[in-house]
């Protein structure tokens, strides 16, 4: 069997919230009002806390987003990656995934975020493979309001269980890096071999020991 190494994203791969620079970048262009960024912040307040019910504020997202062009996401995404996102990749991250590539581990970003904001991470890091929260897309191209897929809480457990058997990989030998509460169910799986990122920016993750995962950093 093989062994992999799943990274979240958001203070893990990155140095910062993708969800709020992504906000203060939709806000920079004048599509967003105030009043929307002061929720996304309220938002990111209660998700540090873990409190958030993530899957109610997605699928509100989601609808926001009907009658949108997928590509015209992907096109803005790629703006928002290059000159946002892409100078906060961790240099540890990248040691990391190499770290891991080098063991011969199939190395994964393992992330809530959509699909639009996982591939350039991933692209840019050097990461084959995504498992991420995705839209629905109607036949025309444009989002029907409606989340496909959700990768976050019990979502990612299943999406990386589904994952783990087509590729052959076995969860109880693998790695798993995040920062978050949020990711306890994933980081609680019996046997796996956790990792957290330590206070300073650029370090590599910290060993921890999975029966005190509770005591993750938000």
């Amino acid at each position: 069997m093989t062994v992999a190494a799943f990274f979240d994203m958001d203070n893990t791969l990155l140095r910062v919230d993708s969800g709020m620079s992504w906000t203060r970048f939709l806000y920079q262009r004048g599509e967003l009002p105030a009043a929307m960024v002061a929720k996304a912040i309220y938002w990111s307040t209660l998700y540090k806390l873990a409190v958030l019910d993530m899957e109610t504020v997605f699928t509100r997202l989601c609808l926001d987003l009907r009658g949108d062009f997928e590509q015209d996401m992907i096109a803005k995404c790629d703006v928002w990656f290059r000159a946002h996102v892409e100078p906060a990749i961790a240099p540890a991250a990248r040691v990391a995934v190499e770290h891991h590539r080098q063991a011969g581990h199939l190395v994964v970003l393992a992330t809530g975020s959509t699909c639009y904001a996982a591939r350039p991470v991933a692209k840019g890091v050097g990461i084959e493979h995504v498992l991420s929260s995705e839209l629905e897309v109607d036949p025309a191209g444009a989002f029907t309001g409606r989340p496909s897929a959700l990768c976050f809480g019990h979502h990612k457990v299943a999406l990386a269980e589904a994952w783990a058997q087509k590729h052959g990989v076995e969860l109880a030998r693998s790695y798993f890096y995040s920062d978050s509460y949020n990711d306890l169910p994933m980081l609680s799986r019996d046997s796996s071999r956790v990792f957290r990122r330590s206070s300073a920016p650029d370090a590599i993750p910290m060993c921890c020991n999975v029966t005190s995962a509770s005591s993750f950093p938000a």
